[in-house]
C-alpha cells in the first residue's frame, strides 16, 4: 500500500480470515486493523497475535446475523477513524461468511441465514462506511465459484446458483433442510455477490474486486454440515494442489493493500493470484440493479451506498 492506513477486515477469528489478519499485521508498513467479529476468546486471541507482530489493532465485537449489530459496529468504526485512534480507512475486507445446513434458519432480522450473512450484512456495513473511505482506497469481497457449474463441481454435487428475486433469496425456506438447498443458498450468495460487486461501482469511487481463495475443505464454514460431511471434506483439504487458509490468507491480504493490485475495479474477479474471467452469468445489468433496489428494501431505510 503506497499510503498505509487502516484496514477493517470482517471474520477475523478463523482460517482465511485470520491468516489474512496475520499477514497484514506482518507487513512491514503495519497497516493499522479494524477486527469486526464475534466478540469473545477468539477475537481477541487474533488481536493480540496481530499486536504482537506490530500493529495498531481495534476489535469491534460484531454478530454479522444482526444488523442492529452491523450497525453499531460500522458506527464505532466511524467514531475511531474520525477521532485518529487509527489511521484512515484504506480497505475493507468482506470477508466473514457462513453455509447454514438449514436454510430454514432466520438471522435476528428474519433473513435466511446464508444470505443475511454473506450478503446483507456486508451490504449494510459497507454502505455505512462509504463516506468513511480516504482515497486511494479498495473494498474486497469473498466470491466463489460455486455460482456455475463445471465438471468436478458436478461430480462432487456442489450445487449452483439458482437465482430468483433478492426478496424471495433472503426468505427462509419451508419444508426439509438438505445439503442440496444449502448449497443452492450458498451458491445464490456469492452469485449476488458479484452482481453487487459491479453494481457497487457504479455508485461509488472505491476499487471493488472480489477474491475466490480457492477451495478449502474443511474449514469452519460447513461447520453446521453433518458430520460425515465434514469429515469428507477435512480428508479432501490433505490432497496435494487444494487450497488452505495459511497459503490464500496472505493472498487476500495482499489484495487489499498491494499496489500490484491497486488498478482493479468493477468487481474484478481474482482467483487466488490470478485475475480471472466470471461466466456470463455473473455479469446481468437488469439483475445488478434489481439487487441494488431489493436491498435498500431489505436494509429498511439505510441507503446501501449512503455517503456521509
Amino acid at each position: 500500500m503506497t499510503e498505509p492506513g487502516t484496514v477493517l477486515i470482517t471474520g477475523p477469528t478463523r482460517n482465511l480470515g485470520r491468516h489474512a489478519v496475520l499477514a497484514l499485521a506482518g507487513r512491514p508498513e503495519k497497516p493499522d486493523l479494524l477486527l469486526v467479529g464475534r466478540a469473545g476468546p477468539d477475537l481477541t486471541a487474533v488481536a493480540d497475535e496481530a499486536r504482537a507482530l506490530g500493529a495498531n489493532v481495534r476489535e469491534i465485537g460484531c454478530d454479522l446475523a444482526n444488523l442492529a449489530d452491523v450497525r453499531a459496529a460500522a458506527a464505532t468504526a466511524r467514531e475511531l477513524l474520525a477521532t485518529g485512534a487509527v489511521r484512515p480507512l484504506r480497505a475493507l475486507v468482506a470477508n466473514a461468511g457462513v453455509m447454514s445446513a438449514d436454510t430454514r434458519r432466520a438471522s435476528a432480522d428474519g433473513y435466511e441465514l446464508t444470505f443475511a450473512v454473506n450478503y446483507l450484512a456486508h451490504a449494510q456495513l459497507i454502505g455505512d462506511l462509504l463516506g468513511s473511505f480516504a482515497a486511494p482506497a479498495r473494498v474486497v469481497l469473498i466470491g466463489s465459484n460455486t455460482y456455475h457449474a463445471n465438471f468436478w463441481r458436478k461430480l462432487l454435487h456442489v450445487a449452483e446458483a439458482d437465482w430468483a428475486d433478492p426478496v424471495e433469496l433472503a426468505r427462509p425456506a419451508t419444508g426439509e433442510p438438505s445439503m442440496e438447498t444449502s448449497g443452492v443458498a450458498y451458491s445464490n450468495a456469492k452469485l449476488a455477490i458479484l452482481y453487487y460487486a459491479h453494481e457497487l461501482q457504479r455508485h461509488t469511487d472505491v476499487h471493488v474486486s472480489v477474491f475466490e481463495p480457492g477451495w478449502m475443505p474443511g474449514t469452519a464454514l460447513g461447520r453446521g454440515a453433518p458430520a460425515a460431511f465434514q469429515a469428507m471434506s477435512r480428508a479432501l483439504g490433505r490432497l496435494p494442489g487444494v487450497s488452505t487458509p495459511q497459503r490464500s490468507g496472505p493472498l487476500l491480504a495482499a489484495l487489499a493493500v498491494d499496489d500490484k493490485w491497486a488498478h482493479l475495479r468493477d468487481g474484478a474477479f481474482v482467483v487466488k493470484d490470478k485475475l480471472t474471467e466470471v461466466q456470463p452469468v455473473a455479469h446481468d445489468r437488469d439483475r445488478e440493479r434489481r439487487l441494488w433496489e431489493a436491498t435498500a428494501e431489505l436494509l429498511g431505510e439505510r441507503s446501501v451506498g449512503r455517503r456521509e
